[in-house]
């Protein structure tokens, strides 16, 4: 029997677990933070950050206040999220990298937005956008088409703003572009939309039958009366309709089935009011 075998091995056992605790107890090197690199690929787009003179021109445009619900699709790096809470509104972004939602966190934490600037790992395609009052991004423009439908279900006077890219034949309400000497070197033309109120359909006014078609934010149609037919052509922005009929020109507001606002011919004015014959969904709007 060879008793020193057996002691060797409880021996060597000892040893290999100090050794395992020493290494254990050495300084291990720190956590580098995730660093994204411009142009790395993401679910729906690559990744190129937005220039901060851009994201203030976006927010400009957008008229963003304290009472907004800012919601940024393809949120990044977080910078436009945190932009608008340092201006004082209710903030999320909507990111499908963990990575990058997790420093965006980070990033709003070190400049004191915390509460009022949140993101989520999420598919913009399956996301909730019905609460924003405003939605901010910089996707590519057969993304933008895709999520069309859902923001024109939005409420009325949603305003869209995007970095660079369209919306197909939905024109931008307002286009501006930034400078060099502004900040900003490229990607630098923010376009803005204002989600126009459903208006297609036949309306009973008291003198007589107004018919509209509509073309996003464009309308036109025929006003029948008692003196004749006339042609009308007019827009919307948000739930405020304008339109003109021959010499006529009405304003108002459109609320559902109903509209009431007034109108101008030469120097006189009056009030004028419509209901829609039909329910809104056996007129659809031609988007």
């Amino acid at each position: 029997m060879n008793a020193s075998r057996y002691l060797r091995q409880p021996l060597l056992a000892l040893f290999l677990s100090l050794v395992a605790a020493a290494v254990l107890a050495q300084p291990q090197p720190a956590k580098q933070d995730y660093e994204p690199q411009v142009g790395q690929e993401g679910k729906d787009v690559v990744w190129v950050p937005t220039s901060q003179a851009l994201v203030n021109k976006m927010l400009d445009m957008a008229k963003v206040t304290p009472q907004d619900y800012v919601i940024d699709l393809g949120s990044g790096d977080g910078r436009t999220v945190i932009t608008a809470a340092k201006r004082g509104a209710q903030a999320l972004g909507i990111e499908y990298n963990p990575d990058m939602v997790e420093l965006s966190i980070r990033n709003a934490a070190q400049e004191g937005v915390s509460e009022k600037a949140s993101f989520q790992k999420a598919d913009l395609f399956e996301s909730d956008f019905s609460r924003a009052t405003v939605i901010t991004m910089f996707l590519l423009p057969e993304i933008n088409i895709k999520l069309r439908p859902k923001i024109l279900n939005l409420k009325p006077g949603t305003r869209i703003v995007s970095n660079s890219f369209t919306m197909g034949e939905w024109k931008a309400d307002r286009t501006e572009t930034v400078t060099d000497q502004e900040g900003c070197t490229s990607y630098c033309t923010a376009y803005l939309w204002i989600v126009p109120a459903k208006t297609e359909g036949t309306w009973r006014l008291p003198q007589g039958e107004l018919m509209l078609k509509q073309s996003f934010q464009m309308i036109s149609g025929t006003l029948k009366s008692g003196t004749g037919t006339q042609q009308i052509s007019g827009r919307l922005r948000g739930d405020r309709i304008s339109f003109t009929a021959g010499s006529a020109r009405y304003s108002g507001r459109v609320s559902g089935d109903t509209i009431e606002g007034t109108v101008k011919s030469g120097n006189n004015s009056a009030k004028w009011s419509a209901t829609r014959l039909g329910k809104l969904s056996a007129a659809p709007p031609a988007f």
